[in-house]
């Protein structure tokens, strides 16, 4: 497994359980931190970049589920597997149901937790790479005048020309020359992909703002 740069959080409050997911871990390249309890993360601060969490549910305080359930109401989409000693088919069927990448129940084997770990650092690193392109398309798109945004809206929505120039009231000519400024700053290499784009911005694309603890 390679994962460069990517960090497993690990929150248990056992420390023979933090200990030996850390060797696991270690092993096999990943970067790991450990914490005894909710508390003890959050304080230490989100990661940066890529990463998943490794989530006892039963934890003193708050309990995994609930953590799980603020994460994702500030709008941190860290992936989550959770690990328990003590779950039940109704546990899991939170935890999955709120978007837990595996809910394992000790002892699980050490290959389950890497597979797990592989699917979520690979579905983090995913989203912070379109969180990070569509951080580029909103910059490219920023650039465009008042009119090339008229006439962008109008080329996605299939209008020709032609149509765009009588609605906006400019020739034919100054449409073309608005509609070439906005393919050339927003890289778009056809219709089709300048449409794509629009959806993007339109929809934004991105996970929600994610607060700091």
């Amino acid at each position: 497994m390679s994962e460069d740069a990517a960090k497993v959080v690990v929150i248990d409050d056992d420390p023979s359980v933090r200990d030996a997911i850390r060797r696991l871990l270690q092993s096999v390249g990943l970067q790991v931190e450990a914490f005894g309890s909710v508390p003890a993360f959050v304080a230490d601060g989100l990661p940066t970049g890529p990463a998943c969490l490794v989530l006892d549910v039963r934890l003193p305080g708050q309990s995994g589920l609930d953590f799980q359930a603020e994460l994702a109401k500030a709008g941190v989409r860290l992936p989550v597997i959770f690990i328990t000693g003590h779950g039940d088919v109704q546990m899991s069927v939170r935890a999955m149901k709120a978007g837990a990448v595996e809910f394992l129940t000790k002892p699980f084997r050490d290959q389950d937790l890497l597979d797990a770990i592989q699917v979520a650092i690979t579905r983090d690193r995913a989203r912070l790479e379109a969180q990070a392109g569509l951080a580029d398309l909103r910059a490219r798109a920023a650039e465009l005048t008042a009119r090339e945004r008229e006439v962008m809206a109008q080329v996605v929505s299939g209008r020709a020309n032609k149509q765009i120039a009588a609605d906006l009231g400019v020739s034919e000519i100054t449409v073309k020359a608005h509609r070439g400024q906005v393919m050339r700053k927003l890289d778009a290499r056809s219709v089709a992909q300048l449409v794509r784009m629009a959806d993007r911005l339109a929809l934004g694309e991105e996970p929600a703002k994610e607060d700091q603890y």
